[in-house]
């Protein structure tokens, strides 16, 4: 099974969600979200991210993840995770509540690919206060992706979290995630990098995305967004059209990409100082707004 049959299939299983230029959309992934120990990469981020998030809500966004939204991979149960962030998970239940969340399973929470798993773990949670079970995702459904199709134009835009291009964090990614539960986990806390993350390297990165890129140019340059890499991309018009949003376990910045009137930009939110000494949390945009429809080949 090749990179691109699991690509073509992911693509012809997509949910299809339609939209038009009064939509808008954040699309955050690898947040990797964990147990707020040591080895919980989100944990420094978390005040960004939530502070972010909380805009996006107020603004009506829809929120989509791109895949490694909970790092399953080094921590045996969601239950874990939510406990450490308990108010995270409140806010994204605002966003399910008006159905404005869409969930894509990445390689470290694999395990959501499975609708019984999820029913069981995500839909509710027990209140040790009150020793009755709260609703927290009820109905909540995990894709392997999703293809947003513009309801006057018809143009396309395909999200996935990247992974089907990475054999060992597809087909093996059992073995890695046994490999980071016993190894890598212990030795990242003193500091040690995980060699099987594509994150922590370039040369698997740019492999990865060579193979997405020849999928795209073999499905008229249809826009794909990513995560999987970390490696924030946005490419110019003509351009193949790859956007990776990059991750959320950035030193001290996450990065996201926003769809908003039409247009696509690549964001980052990081802590600033301003002159008197005082940190704010800002908005930076890095790249865009760029007009989607200049992403439209014939």
């Amino acid at each position: 099974m090749s990179s691109q049959f699991r690509l073509d299939r992911a693509y012809k299983n997509a949910k299809t969600i339609s939209f038009d230029d009064s939509s808008k959309f954040i699309f955050f992934s690898d947040c990797h979200r964990g147990d707020n120990s040591f080895a919980d990469d989100f944990a420094n981020n978390r005040n960004i991210y939530f502070h972010a998030l909380k805009h996006y809500y107020t603004e009506g966004f829809t929120y989509c993840e791109l895949g490694d939204g909970d790092e399953l991979w080094e921590n045996l149960s969601f239950e874990t995770i939510f406990r450490a962030h308990k108010d995270i998970y409140e806010l994204l239940q605002l966003f399910h509540q008006e159905d404005r969340l869409n969930l894509i399973w990445g390689n470290h929470d694999m395990v959501y690919r499975d609708p019984k798993y999820v029913k069981k773990h995500l839909s509710s949670y027990f209140d040790h206060k009150t020793d009755t079970e709260i609703p927290l995702f009820p109905g909540l459904t995990y894709h392997e992706a999703i293809v947003l199709q513009h309801k006057q134009t018809n143009q396309e835009v395909f999200l996935l979290h990247g992974h089907q291009a990475d054999f060992m964090n597809y087909i093996g990614w059992r073995v890695n995630r046994f490999l980071v539960r016993v190894l890598w986990k212990p030795l990242q806390v003193v500091g040690i990098a995980d060699p099987t993350s594509p994150a922590k390297n370039y040369k698997e990165t740019i492999r990865i995305e060579r193979r997405i890129k020849k999928w795209i140019a073999n499905n008229t340059n249809l826009v794909t967004i990513i995560g999987h890499t970390h490696r924030p991309r946005f490419p110019e018009a003509g351009e193949l059209a790859l956007f990776n949003d990059g991750s959320c376990v950035h030193p001290r910045s996450i990065t996201g990409i926003e769809i908003e009137n039409g247009h696509i930009t690549l964001i980052k939110w990081q802590i600033a100082t301003t002159e008197d000494g005082t940190l704010k949390i800002i908005r930076v945009p890095l790249e865009g707004p760029q007009l989607l429809t200049e992403f439209i080949t014939e």
